[in-house]
């Protein structure tokens, strides 16, 4: 029984689960926000709509590769999107089984709109953390992100 009880404090203890907590509330915290200022987006839809308007026109599958999505999640995360009217899907011309996804007009408007609410919640959110904190913690995220990477090969 203690044993047990001293794995579950090591567990606790580890870096790993924090992340996870942190992405799990800062997903609420994105979606909460936006709602209230009338943009009803989820942290991957703001994601989707930023890479969107920095390369329009992308193709889905490399949509998938790039926020790291299955098809399938990829799919109905465009799905819903295009429902709002916040993207549209074009087939290619030279090859009909491949879809370019687009920024609609409502969709770069909402992305304008919602661009320095994030960027405030960013700000909010690193209150108290020195530069020096934010390059050690980039630094370490991007050491557990390899080793993952390197793990899943």
């Amino acid at each position: 029984m203690l044993d047990r009880m001293t794995k579950k404090l090591d567990i606790e203890e580890r870096l790993i689960p924090h992340i996870g907590k942190v992405y799990k509330h800062l997903g609420i915290l994105v979606k909460e926000q936006a709602k209230e200022h009338n943009a009803d987006l989820s942290r991957e839809q703001f994601i989707l709509l930023k890479m969107l308007h920095n390369k329009d026109g992308v193709p889905q599958r490399e949509l998938a590769f790039i926020t790291e999505n299955n098809k399938s999640s990829i799919t109905r995360l465009i799905n819903t999107m295009e429902k709002k009217n916040l993207v549209a899907r074009i087939p290619s011309t030279g090859d009909g089984r491949v879809n370019h996804i687009f920024l609609t007009k409502k969709g770069r408007q909402v992305f304008t709109e919602t661009l320095p609410l994030i960027l405030d919640i960013f700000k909010e959110i690193e209150q108290g953390i020195s530069e020096k904190e934010m390059q050690t913690a980039i630094y370490v995220l991007q050491k557990i992100l390899k080793n993952i990477k390197n793990l899943s090969k």
